[in-house]
């Protein structure tokens, strides 16, 4: 994945980073599965996929989702 990995409990929590293709910072989330479609409607949220196939309880949060401290804190 790259950049900084936060973890908890032995699992992992956040990743801030890079997407590769675009260049854009990032974060990768680890969400609650019964949460994840309604996580999916937030502001700069998009399916983590790195392979074709979406990961279901892992969102990519990119910049629009992290723009003030109240949305970063949010996603933390």
């Amino acid at each position: 994945m790259g950049g900084l990995l936060f973890m908890v409990n032995n699992s992992m929590c956040v990743n801030a980073g890079k997407d590769k293709d675009t260049g854009e910072d990032r974060l990768i989330v680890r969400v609650r599965k019964e949460n994840y479609d309604r996580l999916l409607l937030e502001k700069g949220a998009r399916k983590m996929d790195f392979t074709g196939k979406p990961m279901n309880g892992f969102l990519f949060i990119y910049p629009k989702g992290t723009e003030t401290d109240k949305q970063l804190i949010f996603w933390m």
